[in-house]
């Protein structure tokens, strides 16, 4: 029997002397081959399992930290290590294990990190695109929770502990949530419309198709030539229609127009005192001015000025269409460029419109006067700064507003988009702020530049290629069917203020 205990304890000894061994060459290469953790990631071991890995007597081989924590002694020879059972972000013991696709397993608040900061759904380590939304694997949970319940409780601590990143796994836990509940399955495709968004938008359809119906089926088609057509070559309806596009007050001198039958080459040779005189006898002075006002800008384009988008639109086919999506995307950026390369054009009338000189003169329809020759005073430019710097989509629905009595439902959606636009960027800085990230903004402004410009000059090189059908059906789209996505994105950042889509 002293034999058999002499051989036990030596039987003993080697073991111990074994695992310190293996538990040295584990160390070792474990430091050599394994990258340093992420910048990103929470942890550090806790003192007591580094104390217990660091622990070399062969005495203590049973309480190794590869092994349950709690009263596990009896698996010692297993050889299950905390490397097993780590993530590849962190390099520590997984908590509440995510697996992806691909296989790759990474603790929930490290695939949170990685997902709030880089935007891509893919897996940190071979960057295979995920599919669906990342559940938690609740075998490997329970395993790992039983293996190192210290370890696990101490790092859950930590987590919670932790505020930026307990909100980084409710934002993602609230993308997951949205995906769901907007239908997006495999691939982040969207299923359907459906609800109510589906209502709306069939609904602004068939107000849409309606209204452009009514726009190629009126006049305006006829009175848009007069925006291409030069004014030699105007015939007397020509200018009948020009005369009954400056207002309803106009309509009380076509006759005499038409009875003398002014052509477009007449029309340029009128001066004031042949329009107060008979036949034309228009002996109203602000009715006199208006018209010569209008003459001399048809002289010095040789064609009728556009006034209203319509016109606009097919004098600029393409500008109009960049202006519209470019004061969507960055107004900011698209108005300094309007001040830069088109200010008589655009930019002044559109400073003239949203933030108008205190001038008791009026138009002769009523409504303000919209376009005057002068350049804006200091307290015009002194208003329209602080809108340009706070809230620059409140120009673009007041310039819509000024347009009401021209284009009644296209003002409409046109506000109704600004408006969602602004709570939109509003819900953006207030992220920034909440999130710390406000020192970043300098940062995000000028890869937004960047963005800008690049997409820009793609559109200068494009256009000429895209067909005018394609073009006219991104501008009615962008025009009335925009507003309903932004409905839609204003409605998910109100019930989740915290949640940043990537």
């Amino acid at each position: 029997m002293k034999g058999t205990d002499t051989d036990d304890d030596m039987d003993a000894g080697l073991f111990a002397d074994t695992e310190e061994e293996e538990e040295g060459l584990f160390s070792s290469s474990s430091s050599s081959s394994s990258s340093p953790p992420s910048s990103s990631s929470l942890s550090t071991k806790p003192a007591a399992v580094r104390e217990k890995n660091s622990t070399g007597d062969g005495g203590d081989s049973h309480s190794h930290s590869g092994v349950s924590g709690g009263g596990g002694g009896g698996r010692g020879g297993s050889g299950i290590t905390e490397r097993e059972f780590s993530c590849h972000c962190c390099y520590d013991v997984l908590v509440d294990p995510t697996t992806l696709n691909c296989g790759h397993s990474f603790c929930r608040h490290c695939l949170a990190q990685w997902w709030e900061s880089s935007h891509k759904t893919e897996c940190p380590e071979c960057r295979d695109k995920w599919e669906g939304f990342p559940r938690v694997n609740i075998l490997l949970r329970d395993a790992v929770e039983k293996l190192f319940p210290d370890v696990v409780r101490q790092r859950r601590e930590q987590i919670h502990a932790n505020p930026r990143v307990a909100h980084s796994v409710l934002a993602f836990q609230r993308h997951g949530d949205e995906q769901a509940n907007r239908g997006v399955a495999n691939g982040g495709q969207r299923r359907g419309a459906g609800g109510f968004f589906s209502g709306v938008l069939t609904a602004l359809s068939a107000v849409a198709v309606i209204l452009l119906v009514c726009h190629w089926g009126s006049r305006e088609g006829v009175q848009e030539l007069l925006v291409s057509k030069p004014v030699s070559s105007w015939s007397p309806e020509d200018v009948a229609l020009w005369l009954e596009h400056l207002g309803p007050w106009a309509s009380l001198y076509q006759d005499s127009f038409h009875t003398e039958q002014v052509n477009g080459r007449l029309l340029t040779l009128l001066d004031e005192e042949e329009l107060s005189r008979a036949p034309f006898s228009v002996l109203n002075q602000a009715h006199r001015r208006a018209i010569l006002e209008e003459l001399k800008r048809v002289r010095s384009l040789g064609v009728k000025p556009p006034q209203n988008l319509w016109e606009y639109k097919a004098v600029n086919g393409g500008k109009s269409l960049f202006l519209l999506y470019a004061l969507k995307s960055s107004p900011r950026l698209t108005l300094l460029y309007l001040y830069l390369f088109d200010y008589e054009a655009t930019f002044r009338p559109f400073i003239h419109t949203c933030c108008p000189a205190q001038r008791l003169e009026k138009s002769l329809d009523g409504r303000p006067a919209k376009t005057p020759e002068e350049d804006p005073n200091w307290k015009q430019w002194s208003e329209f700064l602080v809108k340009y710097a706070l809230l620059p989509y409140q120009l673009i629905a007041e310039f819509a507003w000024d347009w009401l009595g021209v284009h009644y439902w296209t003002s409409r959606f046109v506000i109704v988009n600004a408006m969602l636009l602004s709570v939109l960027e509003g819900c953006a800085f207030w992220r920034l702020w909440s999130r710390a990230e406000i020192r970043t903004l300098p940062k995000k402004m000028w890869s937004h530049f960047w963005k800008m410009l690049s997409q820009g000059l793609a559109f200068l090189l494009l256009w000429p290629m895209i067909p005018q059908f394609v073009c006219n059906c991104l501008f009615y789209w962008a025009l009335y069917f925009n507003p309903i996505i932004n409905i839609d994105l204003v409605v998910q950042q109100l019930r989740h203020p915290d949640t940043q889509v990537p």
